[in-house]
């Protein structure tokens, strides 16, 4: 089973404003991980209070927040961002 990934409006601006090796190494990271494997949560971790519900994936000091939609066998990237202020 292979699964999609969708960007958020929010989520593909904020991808915008990061430099150009970032935005590759993020882009590579759902092309050649979540979207070619089983369980994309396999990768992730579940996010915890007010964010309960929703996966963060880490690539270097850039997370992803993001919501697994098993029905429809989609990733729904919400936020990305430096480690610092994603969470925020």
């Amino acid at each position: 089973m292979t699964w999609t990934v969708e960007w958020d409006d929010r989520a593909r601006r904020e991808l915008r404003r990061l430099d150009h090796q970032a935005q590759r190494e993020i882009l590579r990271f759902f092309r050649e991980r979540i979207m070619t494997d089983a369980d994309p949560r396999r990768f992730g971790r579940p996010l915890r209070h007010e964010l309960h519900g929703l996966w963060r994936y880490r690539v270097g000091p850039y997370r992803m927040a993001c919501r697994i939609e098993d029905d429809r066998v989609v990733v729904v990237v919400l936020a990305v961002g430096h480690r610092s202020t994603i969470y925020r």
